[in-house]
Order: C-alpha cells, then sequence, then structure tokens
C-alpha cells in the first residue's frame, strides 16, 4: 500500500513514466466547468496526471475531447432483455462505463438468488455495476410475486461491496403512513443513498418522505415535481428512457443554482433504443439539443451521479481518478471514438473490444409456473354495461381512470370492433395459484389477436391483452411452454415468440438477436395487428400491471386505483 502511494506520487510528479499518455486532449474538467488543454498519465488503473507528460506508451488525441466516463444513476438491466454482460457490450461502447442497477424485476420472480444473479453475473466485465437493494418486493400487498424479502432477508448483502444501499421505494404510502415492514428496511439501509419513486406526492406527504431518508427522485414528470424535491434536498434523475421520457420537459427547470443536484438515468429502455438512439450518450444529446451547455450536462452525466452515490474516484478526471475516459469528436453528438476502462481501451467506434464471459443462470430458470387456464376463467361478468377502464397515455407510463360503455351479452364482456376496448388478464406465475385479475383497457387499439408476456412490472406476472379469448389462451399456453417470454397470437396461430428463459425476463442471446426478433414482433403489431404507434406494445403492457404509477392499473388480485391506493369493482354502482 505505502509502495504504491509513493509510486502513484512519483508517476505524478513525472519522476517515472506511466504506462499511457493520452496527448494532445481537450479535457472536461467537471470541477472547474472549463475544456483544459493537455495531456492525461494513466498507470494501471489510476489517472496520475494532467498537464505535459511521456508515458510508455502514447496516443495522440489530437485535440478530440476527452469526457469522464458516462453514469447511469438508475436502471434495471433486466429490461433491456439481456444478461449484464450482454449490457455492457450495448452500453460500454456508447461511453457508459458506470451504472447503478435495481434488480427488483428479477427479485421480484426469485428473491435473493435474482440478485445473486445479477452481482455474480456482473463480475469480470468492463462495466461498474452498483446495485441498489430491491426495497419492494412485492411492490406492494396487493399482488402476488415471486418473492417476498423483508429487511432481515436483504441486510446480509449489505456487505457486498457493490452494494449502495436501498432501492426505489415505490410503496410510497406505506413510507408515509410509517409502516413497520417498510421502516425496518429504512433503518438497515443506515445511512446508505435510499432511492424514491413517489410521483405526485405533495405538501406534508412529500416530507415525511424525504424525513423518512428518501434521496433522489427519477419519477418527475413536472417542473413543479422537480422543484418540489430539489427544495426538500433531494437529487432528480432526469430519466429518458423507452416508455418514460421526461427530458425534454425537465431540462428546463435546471439552473446554474441546482445544476449540481441533477443526474441522468434511463430506468428502463429496450434493445432497440440503447442500439440505435444510445444510451446515457442520449440524454446528453437531448439536454445540450434542449439547452444545457455542454460541459453542464457532462457534470450531470459523470460527476452529480457519483456524488449522488457516494462513489469516490469516479466521475472525473483528475489525479487519482480511476481512468473511465471517452474520447469524443465534438460536444453536441457525444458519439465516442474511444472508451477506455480502468486504464484499457475497451471500445472503439461503437464496438466493443473484449470478450464476455458466460455466466451460470441455471437457478433463475423455470419460473413460469400456472395451472390449466380455460376459456372460463378469462370471462368478465359485469353487473352493468358502465365499467371503469384503464385508458393509455400517449408515450408514458401514466394511465387515466376513466368510465366507459361497454357491449355485454349474458352478463358478460364481449368485445366490439365499434369500441376499441380490448380485455386485460394478469395470471400469478410463480405458484400456479390461480389467482387471476381482469380487466378492460382502452387506447391499444389491438384487433384479430393477442399479446402475452412473463414481464410485467413488478411482480413479474403472465400479462395478456387480447380481442379474444381464443387467442389470449393460444398466447399464455405458449409463453409457458417456452419458460417465459413475449408472444403475439392472431387466428389460432402463435405468430412469433421471444424466449426469456431466465427468470422470464432476460434472454440468453445478443442484443443484437433480442433486438432483431423484438423488431419483427413490433412490426407484426403495428401492420398486422392495427396496435397503436403511440405506445410500445411490448412495455406499454409490461408496465398495465403496477400498481404505484397513477391512475389504474391491473395486478392478479384485481383492478387497482392507484390514487386511492385501493382495489375497486370493474362495474361503475349506478
Amino acid at each position: 500500500m505505502k509502495e504504491a502511494l509513493k509510486t502513484r506520487i512519483d508517476l505524478a510528479a513525472g519522476r517515472l513514466m506511466p504506462q499511457l499518455v493520452l496527448k494532445n486532449a481537450k479535457i472536461v474538467n467537471v470541477f472547474s466547468h472549463e475544456i483544459l488543454e493537455g495531456d492525461i498519465a494513466i498507470h494501471n488503473d489510476k489517472i496520475v496526471g494532467i498537464g505535459n507528460y511521456e508515458g510508455i506508451k502514447e496516443i495522440d488525441i489530437e485535440g478530440k475531447y476527452v469526457s469522464p466516463g458516462f453514469i447511469d444513476g438508475h436502471v434495471h438491466i433486466e429490461s433491456a432483455m439481456v444478461s449484464p454482460a450482454e449490457f455492457a457490450r450495448a452500453i460500454v461502447p456508447r461511453g457508459t462505463t458506470t451504472i447503478i442497477a435495481d434488480p427488483h424485476e428479477i427479485a421480484n420472480v426469485k428473491g435473493i438468488q435474482g440478485i445473486e444473479y445479477i452481482l455474480e453475473a456482473s463480475e469480470g466485465i468492463p462495466l461498474n455495476v452498483f446495485v441498489m437493494l430491491p426495497s419492494c418486493v412485492p411492490s406492494t400487498s396487493y399482488e402476488n410475486s415471486g418473492a417476498i424479502l423483508n429487511a432481515e432477508a436483504l441486510s446480509p448483502l449489505l456487505n457486498h461491496k457493490r452494494v449502495l444501499g436501498l432501492g426505489e421505494l415505490m410503496d410510497y404510502p406505506s413510507v408515509i403512513a410509517a409502516e413497520e415492514r417498510v421502516v425496518n428496511k429504512i433503518l438497515m439501509a443506515e445511512d446508505r443513498v435510499i432511492d424514491g419513486h413517489g410521483p405526485n406526492i405533495q405538501g406534508k406527504a412529500l416530507n415525511a418522505y424525504a424525513a423518512a431518508g428518501v434521496r433522489t427522485e427519477h419519477e418527475c414528470s413536472t417542473v413543479a415535481e422537480m422543484l418540489d424535491r430539489l427544495r426538500l434536498g433531494m437529487y432528480i434523475l432526469i430519466r429518458e428512457g423507452s416508455a418514460a421520457r421526461n427530458l425534454e420537459a425537465l431540462v428546463r427547470a435546471v439552473t446554474k443554482e441546482n445544476l449540481r443536484r441533477c443526474l441522468f438515468c434511463t430506468d428502463d429502455k429496450h434493445p432497440e433504443d440503447i442500439l440505435l438512439g444510445g444510451h446515457i450518450d442520449n440524454n446528453l444529446r437531448l439536454a445540450v439539443k434542449n439547452g444545457i451547455d455542454s460541459i453542464s450536462a457532462i457534470q450531470m452525466a459523470t460527476i452529480n451521479a457519483a456524488e449522488c452515490y457516494g462513489l469516490k474516484g469516479i466521475g472525473a478526471i483528475a489525479p487519482g481518478y480511476c481512468a473511465d475516459l471517452i474520447v469524443l469528436q465534438d460536444l453536441k453528438d457525444f458519439n465516442p471514438l474511444m472508451v477506455f476502462k480502468a486504464g484499457k481501451l475497451v471500445a472503439e467506434n461503437k464496438q466493443p473490444l473484449f470478450s464476455i464471459p458466460k455466466s451460470d443462470y441455471s437457478l433463475v430458470v423455470d419460473t413460469v409456473k400456472l395451472p390449466d387456464i380455460t376459456p372460463e376463467m378469462l370471462e368478465i361478468n359485469v353487473d352493468s354495461d358502465i365499467v371503469n377502464v384503464i385508458k393509455l397515455q400517449p408515450h408514458s407510463l401514466l394511465t387515466d381512470k376513466v368510465v366507459r360503455r361497454i357491449y355485454v351479452e349474458d352478463g358478460k364482456f364481449k368485445y366490439h370492433r365499434s369500441l376499441d376496448i380490448l380485455k386485460l388478464a394478469v395470471i400469478e406465475r410463480h405458484r400456479a395459484s390461480g389467482n387471476i385479475g381482469l380487466g378492460l383497457v382502452e387506447d391499444f387499439q389491438l384487433k384479430g389477436g393477442a399479446i402475452a408476456s412473463t414481464i410485467a412490472h413488478d411482480s413479474h406476472n403472465l400479462i395478456v391483452i387480447g380481442d379474444n379469448d381464443a387467442d389470449m389462451l393460444l398466447a399464455i399456453q405458449e409463453v409457458s411452454r417456452v419458460g417465459g417470454g413475449i408472444t403475439i397470437a392472431s387466428k389460432g396461430e402463435i405468430l412469433m415468440t421471444l424466449e426469456l428463459c431466465i427468470g422470464g425476463l432476460i434472454s440468453d442471446a445478443s442484443m443484437e438477436e433480442v433486438n432483431g426478433k423484438l423488431k419483427a414482433m413490433l412490426d407484426i403489431a403495428y401492420n398486422q395487428l392495427g396496435v397503436s404507434r403511440k405506445i410500445d406494445p411490448f412495455m406499454t403492457l409490461s408496465f398495465l400491471a403496477l400498481p404505484v404509477i397513477p391512475e389504474l392499473k391491473l395486478t392478479d388480485m384485481g383492478l387497482f386505483d392507484v390514487n386511492r391506493f385501493d382495489f375497486i369493482d370493474l362495474s361503475v354502482k349506478e
């Protein structure tokens, strides 16, 4: 330890020659908010000096910009439907060198084994994968998940070197009510970071949420929400994902005074959006396009996130910091030419230069357990033709609770072509209990088939939507047969299936393979089944089961009014 320190000092002082020097760089300094011209000296995995250096190996940057590696402040790897190693292969070449992952998707399916899978599968890859322990498994008590993780079950994992704190507290009513099971988890986290997930909380309720120790929020959709939380000392994670895209609305509220409390995240992002649009580099491009200056945007993508999560030695270009660096042609498009991870060149021209290890996922397969589902189990009995319906919002996770008149035959809902109202079912798939929640959805616009998936946030039961029971049943049987995934059925045939063997959430294939199949399935959904182009059918479907995002959702236990935080009847009483 002492000799290593002496060596580092000698290297910085120029008495020893470092292993690598990036020459003639325009260095983005996130501390002083300026561009410095000079060399970056690197030895092993650390930056040892900035200025004028000679190295054993030298790379002439030729006046290009060098930024710290980008940091995603909150992401669910599972939403990309690939393993952590495949995720790294896709995002590292785009400049992301650190992520803060919340594995609550796979934890809701496989509990502690799911978290351990993410930790083990992210070892030995050129990406820092830090983990927040899922606080809501299940997300609420109004659904059945594959596991229940209390404070006692989670606490041993706090000792893991890559576990930072407690993940998003989605059950915010229980936090505000100071329910014991949630309080125990907060106490378990001690002085660690606690992530928030509290849309629409205001006034004293928001004060209570902050008083509980919540220090971040990524669910802001309005400037007013953002400012309310900044004033209470929270960090704001400005999200640009696949279904939820809040960046353009929120960056308008970023000022030089509050800038250092704002950072970027993707939360949930599908393969195509990553492969075509990028990752955190996409957040940067959009931020600059919407008026944020380039260096401020880089601060939000680097040092702000590092400071928020207490990541020492990450997020800046300075002596003693980890040599996670990106060479950029300019500070507008943010297209990485080279990416260095811990001092090693790991990507060039958006192509990975590393191989990925194979991980053992044998403990997180065989997760779809269903009883025999009969047509009668999908029937919706109603007391009248006036019902509560889930109305979709374009490009949003939010839904509206609306009242509609439906077509009824023999006391049962029946799909009618003139009404854009589809049947939705959520089926418990972890223990074959036969629990089924039934509801109705407007503005999905599917015709002549059904879509089923084992991705149904956050308990990840089986969710299926369709305009006829026969195709819905066929889709249910198909995802069960393949051990989890997404499928499209139409007119008695399975048109295509994406198999997700790991927890019913993740494929063992590459992101390119997963994306290729998803693109083909999107084409089928839009062009053959007529699904609205204002939504991503698969991601939108997956969030219709999440009972913590307003207004109306469906779990395996029934129709759930998020504003009331209680179940409601499908039929509207006169």
